[in-house]
């Protein structure tokens, strides 16, 4: 499957677990309705024994029915919407939920270094933002876990354990399978299933609160009861019947839950194997797993709530193995290890030599940057080669050769610029410093707004790295721009406001909007609408492409006349495109195109379907690769178009 298919694959179980949830309840409502009418309907009158028909009138009461289907389905509804409501804030809200701590961007902690080195090198091979790390403190098994709604909140999670006893490449191995979590989609799946679920646990709540309620009055009321014809024993029994219809539904909860995620783990070995080209890294981490006295198991008491989330089983063993999330053990190694014999005996599970003193101090230049020596010729040539199949394909789906090659770009950053992307203050001036002017002019109204907008340390920071930044390889900003924003997550609100304004007082300094500064600004604001209040939530709306022809017709033109600086050259690029789409279009004129025009089309195409986008994404690298000369800002573009629309495409790497 291509990461399309994943797509919409993830929304048609997402339908089907709604499905589901609706029997679910329909059963739930059944069973109660039968535990009232034992109780409080009166039985069947005896000359009416034989009689079916009878028996079913005497125990059908439309009234009862309505009540009970009224006060169970707004409980379920209830429970279920105070779920989701406490899981708006995406995989923030799990983390938290699980007493997980986030990691600084700026750590200085060798370990935490390592975790967040490997991360961002990922998170950028795979074309994604880099997502909020956190660690479990009071976990000391192996074990991680990835959240959220979409690539822009994701955060990757991990135990105590996985900082301690991986080596970087079992370490790399275990996130990089996290990462085809977050490409294909089944993030949200995972969240949307636990929200529906809780609404099932709160019956069997209820039920067990009537129950422990009837215990405790019984004796005391056991008097009045009598006196009023009324009789606590049934109130026990009808406590412990909701309670069992409760946790009979949770059990069959579970079930759904177990079958959603267990195919998904191979899928996501197999994803991990082929990304890193390293078996070994994803296999040792799992051998590991089984050699360790803690294994994968999570102490915290919302693990079982979150149990379809974790890398490995973190809850105990099921009976008859019905009730696991994930494969066996033993049988996901051998998918990757096919001579392992089983034998955790002989597995190092022990800590990592090193990781404490001097032996600690020794591993820190390896651990402050990426692990890839930095290679001469590392900034890319003026042109690149697109493949329209090839990069299709690589969607969701990046290679090895796009992880090395991520690795090495970072490597041969400056010192200067990676530590200050890693730092809220430094990451600000950062991005203020790629958008400072060559023209001296510009440069200095750009500085004087800075003064008198931006905070006396982050306007220094900015004049130091601006000529530094001004020498950076083209294809290095917008990766750069990626790390930056993962500390800009830790601003408050009023520092993001105050950090986009000045942010778009620097663009228009110059009263002109460069392709680079639309693309910067459009990837600064998307990804970090999400960092305050609920990720904003895309309703498919169109499974046909007719609908969106205008706006296809506005991409592709814009495309066209930002790639081609002559009209038959560009006319060329928009029918390469548009042959793709097997729909008549036409090229719209130039003073109808557009950055802004094409924001405004990428809100309304980001709203059709996995296949539709599939269509349009195609038409938009046959267009720009029409002339078999791209451009790193054309590539660039392709980029930020196919992350509007949630596609993320790896760094194009086969450079001409």
């Amino acid at each position: 499957m291509d990461f399309f298919e994943h797509q919409e694959r993830a929304h048609r179980k997402t339908t089907l677990l709604v499905a589901y949830f609706l029997l679910a309840v329909i059963l739930i409502i059944a069973a109660i309705y039968a535990v009232f009418a034992c109780v409080f309907l009166p039985p069947a009158p005896s000359n009416a024994s034989g009689s079916a028909v009878a028996i079913a009138q005497a125990w059908w009461r439309a009234d009862l029915l309505m009540w009970v289907a009224t006060i169970t389905i707004g409980v379920i509804s209830l429970g279920t919407l105070y779920k989701i409501i406490a899981l708006s804030q995406g995989g923030d809200a799990v983390a938290r939920m699980l007493g997980a701590r986030p990691v600084p961007a700026d750590t200085t902690d060798l370990q935490e270094r390592r975790l967040l080195n490997v991360v961002e090198e990922i998170a950028l091979a795979s074309g994604t933002p880099v997502p909020r790390v956190f660690v479990l403190d009071n976990e000391n098994s192996l074990n991680a876990f990835a959240a959220g709604f979409s690539t822009r909140d994701a955060i990757i999670g991990v135990t105590n354990g996985c900082l301690t006893m991986l080596t970087r490449d079992e370490l790399q191995g275990v996130i990089a399978h996290e990462f085809s979590h977050i490409l294909n989609g089944d993030m949200r799946l995972n969240l949307r299933l636990m929200g529906l679920l809780n609404g099932i646990l709160i019956i069997g709540i209820i039920g067990y609160w009537i129950f422990r309620i009837a215990i405790n009055s019984g004796p005391r009321t056991a008097g009045i009861g009598r006196k009023k014809g009324g009789n606590p024993i049934v109130f026990i029994l009808v406590g412990l019947a909701i309670m069992a219809i409760g946790y009979i539904g949770v059990f069959f909860g579970k079930l759904i839950k177990s079958a959603v995620s267990r195919q998904r783990e191979f899928l996501a070995d197999a994803a991990s194997v082929q990304f890193t080209r390293n078996p070994d890294g994803l296999a040792g981490a799992l051998k590991k797993i089984g050699g360790f006295l803690a294994g994968s198991r999570i102490q915290n008491p919302n693990a079982e709530e979150a149990s379809h989330l974790f890398f490995a089983n973190g809850l105990g063993r099921s009976f008859l193995n019905l009730m696991a999330t994930h494969p066996p053990l033993v049988e996901r190694i051998r998918r990757i290890d096919p001579a392992f014999k089983g034998d955790f005996a002989a597995v190092n599970a022990a800590p990592m030599a090193g990781t404490d003193g001097a032996a600690l101090s020794a591993l820190a230049p390896a651990l402050s940057g990426t692990q890839a020596p930095p290679t001469t010729g590392s900034s890319r040539p003026a042109t690149i080669v697109l493949q329209p199949h090839e990069t299709l394909q690589s969607i969701g789906h990046p290679q090895a050769e796009t992880l090395k090659y991520v690795t090495a770009l970072l490597n041969a950053l400056p010192d200067a610029i990676k530590i200050a992307a890693r730092d809220p203050v430094g990451a600000r001036a950062l991005l203020y410093g790629l958008m400072i002017s060559a023209d001296e002019q510009v440069r200095n109204i750009q500085f004087q707004r800075l003064t008198e907008k931006a905070e006396p340390d982050v306007t220094e920071r900015t004049r130091a790295l601006a000529p530094e930044l001004a020498s950076l390889p083209a294809a290095s900003r917008l990766p750069l721009t990626d790390v930056a924003l993962t500390a800009l997550r830790t601003l408050s609100r009023a520092q993001v406001e105050t950090f986009r304004d000045n942010l778009r007082a620097l663009i228009e300094a110059d009263a002109s909007i460069s392709l680079f500064e639309y693309m910067l600004e459009r990837m600064v604001v998307r990804r970090l609408a999400s960092q305050y209040g609920r990720p904003r939530r895309v309703i498919v709306e169109y499974y046909d492409l007719k609908p969106l022809l205008p706006e296809s017709a506005t991409l592709l033109s814009t495309l066209a006349y930002y790639g081609q600086p002559e009209e038959d050259q560009a006319a060329h690029a928009f029918q390469s495109g548009a042959a793709r789409l097997n729909l008549p279009l036409r090229m719209l004129p130039k003073d109808a195109c557009g950055l802004a025009a094409v924001d405004q089309a990428m809100n309304i195409l980001n709203t059709a379907s996995p296949a539709i986008k599939k269509m349009i994404l195609d038409a938009c690298i046959a267009c720009v690769a029409a002339d078999g000369r791209t451009t790193v800002t054309e590539a660039e573009l392709l980029r930020a178009v196919a992350d509007s629309l949630d596609c993320p495409i790896p760094p194009f790497v086969e450079i001409k």
